[in-house]
């Protein structure tokens, strides 16, 4: 910093600094100056000048000389900024000294001159970030380092300047008011806010103005509120305004920052204007065939107003019959919409007049507008070809059940409504009567029986009925007639179940065996009464009576006790049920009796013959535990004996069934398919072989390991052949273990008993007798017994 910048900042400081002092009386000094060690600066001179024309109560050694240190903010040099300088009293030249700052920025933003105690800011500073900081300064011996006194603390502070512009925060803003309101009605309040520092001039004094929204609205310039300039401001003519505010700081004055906000101001509606209807007069054409609470016209009152405020209701004050018509209001649209309380005709009247009202829903009474409208409606009622009009609605008829087929039930009437009176006629629809157990004439109406009815199946019959007229087949009406079919006593009384009665054996005579009711399908009017009795030739029953019990049933009785059921297990006793129709209708019905065994309380135990020779103490859940085990010991005896049967069968091949009479034998349980592998039955059919030798067939052969084979003479016999083959098949390491004989069919050569194949014999069915084969020797005398089998066989 040039040497002339210096001297001015420190003539700045020093002018300060005496301005402070002037200001500050003795009182407020002492305080400060005895407030801690650290703060005894300065000499005994500059405390003269300080309580000059005071009397000092005391002096005290000060080691420290220092001024209270600012820096402005946003300072920016080419050399760093000279806050201030530390001076002790030990700094006089002889001593070598050596100052240290320390503290928050010590290093950074403030360093200091360690020689003369220079502090100087290195940074361009902030106060809206930091407003002032704290640091220690210490003297302490240049060569040794060792604090010459203890260190004291200082603050620096950051001197503001107006360097930042007012700000709306929460803006933009919007805002709304009623419409019609009186000037100076507030609206809304904006705030704006200066980073700068409040207390140090008017960086932060801020001045509200609109520089936009005049002359509809005003703003208070230091509270920032605004409200309504004009008057009669009408939300129907413009609802929205945009209105712009500056806040200016430096208190307005020149050379301060400004910042600007918008408010959006919407004037709400309130109800000022009155429904109107768009003509005074309004004509409609309704159909007299519309329909009850159909509309047939629609009515509009407009109003300027929106929202609650623009909602009417619409009610019919005046005109001729006004209870046929009502007017309702259209919660979407607002339109009055007319609809019909009560059916029109043509030919009775022709054209209504009604005086049609609309008013708002919400309305000021003391405002003294009418908040009210009236209009006039005339209808014209428009003849339609109308369809027939029954005489009723529904008809109820009646029939007795079993009439004779083309029986008048009854008469149904329908009439043209229209002026012209067409012809009408009449048809059953056959949708409601399937059956076509009715029919209608169709000039007169007149319903009658097309098949007999029967009250038991169908108590009622519904059935429509149209009446269409001639003239135009597309006008049809309807109506429901409802058939009651009455009833006649044509079904006879009978049991209501099928009853089975039980008699103990060892019951007494009296009792009673069965209780008995009785139903009817008719119905009769005074009710239901029957009658019963036994048949003639079983009054005189000498086991079983009857008894009245007067409420439509009967009690049968036992006259003695001397029932037996190795005597008679059942008995069947024929009752007469008879009612109380025109004419009585009659039935037979038979009782099944049952005599049971029963235990000395009379509860039925056994009703079976069978079951009366068995001990007495064995109940019915024994025997029935023994008969399944008695079941189910002979079904596992014929299965044992059928399982024998079957395996002592012999396993041969009747004639019939094989034409080479192979007979094979298995007297183990091996291998099965493979066993009769083991040998190849060519070799029986060709005993010559190839050079006595046949390949396996049930192992792979092996071409380096063939076992020796002998050939026998063109004569050899089959059981030779066979032990020589088997001596092969045990001395062979690749045969399988199967420990078997397998007998071929093959006769060999020069056989004395010749050929034995059925191929040769005459007939299928010889009565060749085999037992000379037991002549032959034991090998034969098997062959001969199975032989013999199969003859017993056939015969069987």
């Amino acid at each position: 910093m040039p040497k002339r910048s210096e001297e001015m900042l420190t003539d700045v400081w020093t002018s300060l600094l005496l301005v402070w002092i002037t200001c500050v009386p003795y009182t407020s000094m002492t305080p400060i100056i005895s407030q801690s060690k650290s703060l005894q600066t300065g000499s005994t001179a500059l405390l003269r000048g300080l309580v000059e024309g005071q009397r000092i109560l005391s002096r005290a050694k000060r080691g420290w000389v220092w001024n209270q240190m600012f820096v402005l903010e946003e300072f920016s040099g080419p050399d760093p900024i000279l806050v201030g300088r530390l001076h002790t009293d030990l700094d006089v030249g002889s001593t070598p000294i050596k100052y240290v700052l320390a503290g928050e920025g010590a290093g950074t933003i403030f360093a200091i001159n360690e020689i003369t105690g220079d502090i100087h800011a290195m940074k361009r500073l902030d106060r809206e970030e930091k407003a002032e900081y704290t640091l220690t300064a210490q003297v302490t011996n240049r060569d040794t380092d060792q604090p010459l006194e203890p260190p004291s603390e200082f603050i620096i502070k950051v001197q503001d300047i107006n360097d930042n512009p007012p700000q709306f925060v929460e803006g933009p803003y919007r805002a709304s008011v009623p419409e019609m309101s009186q000037v100076g009605t507030s609206v809304t309040r904006v705030t704006a806010t200066d980073a700068d520092d409040p207390v140090y001039g008017n960086s932060a004094k801020l001045v509200y103005s609109i520089l936009e929204g005049q002359p509809y609205f005003s703003i208070d310039p230091n509270t920032a509120i605004i409200k309504i300039a004009l008057h009669g401001m009408d939300r129907e003519m413009r609802e929205e305004y945009l209105v712009v505010i500056q806040a200016k700081d430096m208190g307005g004055h020149m050379g301060g920052l400004s910042g600007t906000t918008t408010v959006t101001v919407t004037l709400t509606d309130v109800n000022d204007n009155p429904p109107k209807f768009s003509k005074s007069l309004y004509e409609f054409v309704i159909p007299e065939e519309l329909g009850i609470g159909k509309p047939g016209g629609k009515v509009k009152a407009n109003d300027r107003d929106i929202g609650e405020n623009a909602k009417s209701t619409y009610n019919i004050i005046d005109g001729d019959e006004k209870d046929v018509f009502e007017i309702t209001t259209d919660a979407q649209t607002q339109e009055g919409i007319l609809r019909l309380k009560k059916p029109l005709n043509f030919e009775t009247k022709k054209s209504y007049t009604l005086k049609v009202e609309a008013a708002n829903i919400r309305f000021d009474p003391n405002s003294g507008v009418p908040f009210k409208d009236t209009a006039t409606v005339k209808i014209a009622v428009e003849d339609s070809d109308e369809p027939p009009v029954f005489s009723k609605p529904t008809f109820v008829l009646q029939v007795d059940e079993n009439a004779p087929i083309n029986t008048v039930i009854g008469t149904v009437t329908a009439r043209d409504p229209d002026v012209t009176g067409s012809l009408v006629r009449y048809f059953i629809d056959r949708h409601t009567d399937l059956e076509r157990q009715f029919n209608i004439n169709v000039d007169d109406g007149k319903i009658t029986l097309a098949k007999p009815l029967d009250r038991e199946t169908d108590m009622w019959h519904n059935i429509t009925v149209t009446a269409t007229e001639i003239r135009n087949h597309s006008q049809i009406s309807r109506a429901i007639v409802a058939i009651r079919v009455l009833d006649i006593n044509d079904n006879a009384p009978e049991f209501a179940t099928e009853y089975e009665a039980f008699l103990c054996e060892n019951g007494k005579p009296g009792q009673v065996i069965q209780t008995v009711s009785a139903v009817d399908k008719d119905d009769p009017i005074q009710g239901h009464y029957f009658e019963y009795r036994l048949l003639p030739e079983m009054l005189n029953n000498p086991n079983f009576t009857i008894k009245n019990n007067g409420d439509n049933s009967i009690s049968v009785l036992a006259k003695h006790d001397t029932f037996r059921r190795q005597k008679q297990e059942m008995y069947f006793l024929p009752i007469i049920v008879t009612d109380n129709g025109n004419p009585p209708m009659s039935s037979t019905n038979t009782l099944t009796i049952r005599v049971c065994g029963c235990s000395r309380e009379g509860i039925v135990q056994s009703c079976n013959v069978e079951a009366y020779v068995l001990p007495i103490g064995l109940s019915m859940g024994a025997l029935i535990a023994i008969l399944a085990c008695i079941i189910l010991l002979l079904v596992i005896v014929v299965l044992f004996v059928t399982l024998r049967r079957h395996k002592n069968k012999p396993l041969i091949i009747k004639d019939d069934e094989d034409v080479r009479e192979n007979i094979i034998r298995y007297d183990d349980e091996g291998g099965g398919e493979e066993d009769t592998e083991a040998f190849d039955i060519a070799t029986l059919q060709n005993p010559d072989g190839i050079n006595g030798y046949l390949p396996r067939k049930d192992i792979k052969p092996d071409l380096q390991f063939m076992p020796r084979q002998s050939g026998g003479p063109n004569g050899v016999d089959v059981d030779e052949f066979i032990n020589v083959r088997l001596h092969e098949a045990d001395n062979d390491p690749t045969a399988p273990p199967y420990d078997s004989i397998q007998i071929y069919g093959y006769e060999g050569r020069g056989s004395i008993a010749g050929s034995l194949s059925s191929l040769e014999t005459a007939s299928s069915d010889s009565d060749q007798n085999y037992d000379y084969l037991r002549e032959w020797g034991p090998r034969f005398r098997r062959l001969g017994e199975l032989y013999s089998v199969g003859e017993s066989d056939k015969e069987t």
